[in-house]
């Protein structure tokens, strides 16, 4: 028995669309028509993604009335004309490319394309993607550009190791952590022209005194000049560096203060510590009210694997590639917990 079903067509009547490039996009303004009703009208125009025409195509979408603007997800190019959009009182909407692809054996231009994406969004079939207001935008500059510097960091003390067995000396062997308090105290030496290991190891602090006979074993290689022009060099950017994100804490401090109450109820969480905390709010944001459920956020999180069913059959499939800064956040939270 056929049934009546309360489902309108969902339509927006005043929508613009752009295909976005580096240098420039194509706009389809698509709105009623004037004097026919049911009907349609559109214009479509190009500009260059500089401020200036950005602006201008701005008073020309509010010459329409449009209501939403929506776009594609290319590249970064989205993010200038999303942003100066949304700062001149625009809804903007950010679609997925895959959900909106073209037809097939529909012509492929950046003119079609803006048109087809125009036809799409005005009668609802498609969806925004989650895009942070501001302030979280922000916190996520810093905390993935922390991050950044962290993994910049670890790769120069990495190179530093290199050197040093380079050099035969052997002391990331005998010390947990290369980069404290003795080894830079030993690697300082080093560069300041000494050579001696037994005067060397005598350099050890707290801990690693009790093992200053393996450490004159150490040390006993062949460092050069050459070398330690190699290793100062190296031990500059990783003060840089460590700089820089003490700086980026300060900043970042800054920037979660007005999620606080959030940054605290999140560092409640066994393996959560502050800087933790302040990463998983600018990747996931504070307004929950975007994901109905748990289940939601883990799906949109890209971590639970896809179920497909065929023939009666269900065959489990891998996740898709989800949010990489998301992940190694809480790839982090495990470990900690493990460590416990």
């Amino acid at each position: 028995m056929m049934e009546e079903v309360d489902e309108a067509e969902l339509l927006v009547e005043r929508i613009a669309a752009l295909d976005l490039g580096k240098a420039a996009l194509e706009a389809c303004v698509r709105v009623p028509h004037e004097q026919r009703a049911g009907r349609r009208m559109q214009e479509l125009r190009g500009y260059a993604t500089t401020t200036a025409q950005l602006l201008e195509m701005a008073a020309w979408l509010r010459q329409w009335q449009v209501q939403r603007v929506v776009m594609e997800s290319t590249s970064s190019y989205w993010k200038g004309a999303y942003y100066l959009l949304e700062a001149e009182g625009f809804q903007c909407w950010l679609v997925n490319a895959r959900e909106v692809k073209n037809v097939p054996g529909r012509a492929k231009t950046d003119r079609a394309d803006a048109v087809w994406l125009a036809k799409v969004a005005e009668r609802g079939m498609c969806r925004p993607s989650l895009v942070h207001p501001p302030e979280i935008r922000r916190l996520r500059d810093l905390t993935r550009y922390r991050r950044a510097l962290v993994q910049d960091r670890t790769r120069e003390q990495q190179r530093v190791e290199k050197l040093l067995e380079d050099a035969q000396i052997k002391i990331s062997a005998v010390l947990s952590n290369l980069h404290g308090v003795t080894g830079r105290a030993m690697m300082d030496a080093l560069i300041s022209g000494e050579r001696d290991p037994r005067t060397l190891a005598r350099l050890a602090k707290a801990g690693a005194r009790k093992k200053t006979a393996q450490l004159e074993e150490a040390l006993r290689g062949f460092f050069t000049d050459h070398h330690a022009v190699l290793l100062q060099m190296m031990l500059d950017n990783c003060d840089r560096i460590s700089d820089q994100i003490t700086a980026l804490d300060v900043r970042i401090q800054e920037a979660i203060s007005p999620f606080s109450d959030q940054a605290a109820r999140l560092s409640d969480i066994p393996g959560v510590d502050a800087v933790t905390a302040a990463e998983l709010i600018a990747e996931i944001g504070v307004d929950m009210t975007r994901f109905p459920s748990a289940a939601h956020l883990v799906s949109w999180a890209k971590f639970c694997p896809q179920t497909h069913q065929s023939a009666g059959k269900s065959k489990a499939k891998g996740r898709d590639k989800g949010n990489p800064w998301l992940a190694g956040t809480l790839g982090r939270i495990v470990f900690a917990k493990l460590a416990f």
